[in-house]
């Protein structure tokens, strides 16, 4: 063992010590910003990072395999192993998973933070937070809110959407996007994708595009759009593509969309959290815009047309009722 093994090694422990902390849902924005601060030191930093995520992620999530429940995003069957805390620390899977029963979540709460393999993506973007990628004379890339995604060889793909939005204009040459199982394939066109969990959208805006997924596939065409995930691959169906890919002009657009929908989707865009406290309200419908500039402006919308109540707490947060 020489010096820079123990270096090595060092790193590797930090990284581990980093990701329990993420995934063990105490994170604050300081530990955030301090993880930022380590990985930035160095490029050894930043791929042992990366790797105590891929670890962390292939050794499957430790609440859900303990308390018997599904995981938030699903993995193959093959990642699928318990393991506690002072196994993943020590490298080794002798340990109990009930030394973390009960606390290790791979999703932090209320989505108030990336999850730790978002982090560990090739790119990401944070909240409210768009960016440009440009592929040389393959694709371009935008990316939208609270996106991750790697881009490189990865089962045959060129990007792996790992989470959030994405508008993709291709080149001449063939692209293939993989995201939560599926592949959706083309030159010449644009399409935007979003991978929530297991379930993906995409919405194609320009030519033609092929998608895949578990045995099915479908040529999608502008402006049809189409959704894959546990239940397989959904009929195409025409959208409003304004309503699709708004976001990249800074407006997003709601046509008869339930007021659930609507909150969820304006929570990927700000800090803090619209916490919806009436069922009721919720399933009422709405058509509104809101510029991405000016996002609590649907706060005061949903208050003069729809009557609702609407309490402003301290850090961003919001009470609908």
């Amino acid at each position: 063992m020489n010096i820079q093994d123990d270096d090595d090694r060092t790193l590797r422990d930090q990284a581990k010590d980093w990701v329990v902390r993420l995934t063990t849902g105490g994170a604050t924005q300081h530990d955030l910003q301090a993880l930022a601060e380590w990985r930035a030191i160095s490029p050894a930093h930043e791929t042992a990072f990366a790797e105590a995520c891929r670890l962390w992620q292939a050794l499957g999530t430790p609440l859900a395999v303990a308390a018997g429940q599904p995981q938030a995003d699903p993995m193959p069957a093959r990642h699928w192993r318990p393991i506690g805390r002072r196994a993943f620390l020590g490298g080794t899977a002798a340990a109990s998973v009930a030394a973390i029963a009960g606390t290790a979540v791979l999703r932090p709460p209320l989505g108030l933070w990336p999850s730790v393999m978002e982090l560990a993506a090739d790119y990401h973007t944070g909240i409210g937070e768009q960016r440009r990628i440009d592929l040389a004379d393959k694709a371009s890339i935008e990316m939208n809110t609270r996106t991750s995604l790697n881009i490189r060889n990865v089962a045959d793909a060129d990007i792996e959407l790992w989470a959030g939005e994405a508008a993709v204009t291709l080149g001449p040459q063939r692209v293939v996007v993989a995201a939560a199982g599926g592949r959706t394939a083309g030159s010449g066109a644009e399409f935007v994708i979003r991978c929530d969990g297991s379930s993906v959208r995409i919405t194609c805006l320009h030519g033609r595009v092929y998608v895949a997924h578990a045995g099915q596939s479908a040529a999608l065409s502008a402006p049809d759009q189409l959704t894959y995930g546990p239940a397989g691959l959904g009929p195409p169906r025409a959208v409003d593509p304004q309503a699709a890919a708004g976001w990249r002009g800074g407006v997003l657009v709601f046509d008869n969309a339930r007021v659930s929908d609507v909150v969820d989707e304006v929570n990927r865009y700000r800090h803090g959290r619209i916490v919806l406290t009436n069922t009721s309200l919720g399933a009422r419908r709405v058509t509104a815009r809101v510029g991405l500039s000016r996002l609590d402006a649907i706060l005061g919308q949903l208050r003069d047309v729809l009557g609702a109540k609407v309490t402003l707490l301290a850090g961003g947060f919001v009470l609908l009722s």
